[in-house]
């Protein structure tokens, strides 16, 4: 079972990895915090001082078209924010 899916690079993740050291990945649902530590840690060799969760619901679009009203939704995911002690960071482009 992977833990970690991949990392959220966003404008809000990214200023929130530069100014507060703090990371944000998509990780597997059934995963818990102490989990998501250990895999953090692993996997870019930092110290993890606090990992918050939030589970992500999905959104649902209708669209009314010729053929008919058409509804989707997209995927629920669970975000894990990582905060990375003080002087350490991860690179996340290095890995792409």
């Amino acid at each position: 079972m992977s833990i970690l899916i991949k990392p959220i690079i966003t404008e809000k993740a990214t200023g929130d990895s530069e100014l507060n050291n703090r990371f944000s990945f998509v990780v597997n649902s059934k995963a818990n915090k102490i989990e998501i530590k250990n895999a953090v840690e692993a996997a870019y060799g930092v110290s993890v001082e606090k990992v918050r969760t939030i589970n992500v619901r999905p959104d649902r679009k209708t669209r009314y078209t010729k053929s008919g009203m058409i509804t989707g939704k997209t995927k629920a995911y669970k975000k894990a924010l990582v905060q990375v002690t003080e002087g350490e960071t991860i690179d996340l482009y290095s890995n792409l």
